[in-house]
Parts: structure tokens; sequence; C-alpha cells
């Protein structure tokens, strides 16, 4: 597993107008975006991929960005469409599902969709066929790992619960890896499902606390909106929880993925491809080769549990 961690943060870019003058001389490509949560520091990564690549804001790139509220997401996707861009960039699975209802033309280039192949967004990896490209985060791959690790951090576990919603795409197959890993480890695994907010507080209520229990948080469009009541409930509950690096950073303890700045910048430059004239169809799908495990000591600490030192050791990013 190769391991690199990236802390960002500032201020969010703000697209600057060009001048009539500018825009004559030079081609101003559209971009538009649709993304879980509002653009600070996460997302400068892609942009300044595709500064690198000689596509800059304010220069001779606009880039439209819409924060997913995921109740009314056809509409926000339906909005978009209708303003035409040269691309169209989604974050994860459901956001793509829906700016695919909207138009099978415009190219659309997703970030981290899970399994794009069994819930239909390409026809296969390697050749996607329609007006979608991008990268998955292979996450299912990577369940075992996270249950195997945060099971390290709390030996004495005897049950996992899995939070997530039931109607996202692809979810089942990721519980099932859940299932058969927590099985291996001696653990009972409970499902956690819950389709609205005032539901997750009850699925919290069925794992119940103590030692015992542990949690792995599965990253989809429902819990990324939804992510600080999990770790608010987690923190209250007292229950050690594993997701993504993000869920880690941001009070989760424990969390394993794609390194997701290395996504981002291999988006920039599925994007730059596009705008200079290649199809979707004809590029394949990325997967990710680099990987980070983020480690909130802050939340261990406060949970009173020891990192294992050989743990610590393989960390990428240590929250203190």
């Amino acid at each position: 597993m190769k391991r690199r961690a990236f802390v960002v943060g500032g201020v969010a870019a703000v697209a600057v107008p060009l001048s009539a003058e500018a825009n004559r001389a030079t081609k101003v490509h559209r971009i538009g975006v649709l993304w879980h949560g509002s653009r600070d520091a996460r997302f400068e990564p892609f942009i300044q991929a595709l500064a690198d690549l000689g596509h800059v804001e304010g220069r001779n790139l606009l880039v439209e960005f819409r924060t997913i509220s995921v109740p009314e997401l056809s509409a926000q996707a339906a909005d978009l469409i209708r303003l035409n861009f040269d691309v169209v960039v989604t974050q994860a699975t459901r956001a793509t599902q829906a700016a695919m209802d909207h138009t099978r033309t415009i190219p659309i280039v997703m970030i981290g969709a899970a399994d794009p192949v069994a819930t239909g967004i390409v026809a296969s990896l390697h050749h996607p066929g329609g007006n979608v490209t991008g990268s998955t985060d292979m996450r299912p791959a990577l369940t075992a790992k996270r249950v195997q690790l945060l099971k390290e951090i709390v030996p004495t576990a005897t049950r996992i619960g899995a939070l997530f919603n039931p109607t996202e795409p692809a979810v089942m197959q990721e519980w099932a890896d859940t299932e058969t890993a927590a099985r291996a480890l001696g653990l009972a695994p409970l499902r956690m499902e819950a389709r609205q907010p005032e539901e997750i507080g009850s699925a919290f209520a069925r794992l119940k606390s103590g030692e015992g229990a542990i949690l792995v948080v599965f990253t989809r469009a429902f819990t990324l909106t939804h992510r600080g009541r999990i770790i608010e409930l987690a923190d209250t509950h007292r229950i050690p929880t594993v997701g993504s690096g993000d869920f880690a950073r941001r009070g989760g303890l424990l969390g394993l993925g794609a390194n997701y700045v290395e996504l981002l910048r291999r988006t920039a430059i599925l994007v730059d491809k596009i705008l200079k004239g290649a199809k979707p169809a004809d590029l394949p799908v990325e997967q990710p080769t680099t990987f980070e495990l983020v480690i909130n000591v802050k939340t261990a600490k406060a949970l009173r549990l020891v990192i294992p030192p050989a743990l610590l050791t393989q960390a990428d990013d240590l929250i203190e």
C-alpha cells in the first residue's frame, strides 16, 4: 500500500469574471461541479492541478460550483446541465447518476464513484462507452482492512455496526464484505440502516454503547451529508469508528481510503484531455494507486484508547 498524506487548508477560491477583451483573446472553458459540502480547501488540489495543465480559473477557466443537497439532487443536476458546460464534474455515485439522468452528451467526470460498472454508470472500467469517465475509490476492496484495523485498536470489541442508507448504489456489496470481514475476526455484525436523518439516532441506539461496540461508516452521499451528526453520536455513545480519511480528520477515530488529493489530480488530467478533444467513452476509469491511513489521536484519547505503536508508525496523518 502506497501512502502519502496531505493536509490542506485555506480560503475557498472565487471565480474572477473575465473582461470582454480577455474573452475575445482566450478560449474560456466552463466546468460545472456537483460536490458534497461547501467549496473549501479540500477541492483546491483539483483547481491547482488544472492550473498546472494550463486551465487557470479567472483567466481561461470558469468553474460553477454547487453544493449537493441529497433531497434536491435531481433538480440541482438538471439546473447544472441546462447551463451546457463543457464538462460536468461529479462527486461519488449518486451525483454522477443524477447528472446522467439529464444528459447523455455533455461529458461527465466522476470522482470516487463506488463500483461504476455494477451501478451501470459505465460499461467497463477500460471502455466506459458513454459520456462518463473518471475514478472509482475501490471502496469494497478496502472494507476488510478497515474492519481489521479498528479491531486492532479495540481488541475487546465483540460486535461491529455498519451504518448506511440501504437505498444507496452498490451499498449492499459493501455490507456483504463488512459482514464477511467481521465474522472472520469473531465480531458480530449489525446492519444499522438509516434512510432519513432522524433514523440515525435510532440506528445508534440499536448498536448501544460499551467497550464491545465498534462502528464502520460507509462513505456514501447520505453519510457524507450527515457525517457531523454521525460523529457527534459516536462521541456521545463513546463508540470507536472507521470511515474515510476525511471522516477521521473531522472527528472519527480511524480513516482508511484512497488518497483523495491524488484522485482530484487524476480527475483534472481527465478533464484536461476532454477539453482538448478526447471522448469520455475512450478514457479508462481511473483506479487509485495511493491510499492513506488517518488516525485521530485526539479522538482516541477522548475514548481512552491506546493506539498500537506499530499502527501509529504506519499512519500517514495523525490528528492531534
